[in-house]
């Protein structure tokens, strides 16, 4: 099949999954504290446990990155966001990268960007895809939940930028991976796209890389 079919169909599981019900969105629970000190650390606690200092940079200085990458602020890398309801992410994004079509099930986001330009959207659950091109200093919310996307396909230089969510757990759902990296049967997803088992089989193959050699 031509790979303009592999685009559409492609398109066709982003129209699913944004117009499915989405009987995972939740949000984080309210407190009835001021915060939620880990036990382990039994009540000594410092100006330390709300820092968090994972964005500093890195040295020696990294080579340029060429992948889309993602440095995560959330619950798991910082405890102290336990029952707060806030997390962040910042994004880098080498010209000719995108981050894929993913949801996230417990929070808006509210992306602002740092540097250079993004194209970026999402899909409402009437099947409606709203876009925008940003550049440094605009801010765009994805509300919670709904199927969207960030890309720097036509910058020619590294876009960053950094994203706010109402969760201390946001959780990420990739559309692609969600549907074709997974052992959904090749047969049920070839019927739900109107396809054929050869087409679904190669999404899955470039979806789910075989793992690497180990060594004798």
């Amino acid at each position: 099949m031509a790979s303009i079919d592999l685009y559409s169909l492609l398109l066709v599981a982003v129209a699913l999954a944004s117009s499915a019900p989405l009987a995972a969105v939740a949000g984080d629970p309210d407190i009835l504290t001021d915060f939620v000190p880990p036990a382990a650390i039994g009540g000594q606690i410092t100006g330390d446990y709300f820092t968090f200092t994972g964005f500093q940079p890195k040295l020696p200085v990294p080579l340029p990155a060429t992948n889309f990458t993602v440095s995560k602020a959330s619950m798991a890398e910082f405890p102290a966001l336990n029952g707060q309801s806030v997390s962040y992410a910042r994004l880098t994004f080498p010209a000719g990268t995108v981050n894929p079509t993913h949801t996230h099930p417990r929070a808006a986001e509210l992306l602002l960007v740092l540097e250079g330009g993004l194209s970026v959207g999402f899909v409402d659950t009437a099947g409606k895809l709203y876009t925008k091109d940003l550049v440094a200093g605009d801010m765009f919310v994805f509300p919670k939940g709904l199927v969207h996307y960030q890309s720097n396909l036509q910058g020619t230089q590294t876009a960053t930028a950094l994203s706010a969510f109402g969760s201390a757990s946001a959780g990420t759902v990739s559309v692609p991976v969600t549907v074709f990296g997974t052992d959904i049967d090749d047969a049920v997803l070839a019927k739900s796209f109107k396809t054929d088992v050869a087409t679904v089989q190669k999404l899955k193959a470039a979806l789910t890389p075989p793992p690497p050699k180990k060594n004798p």
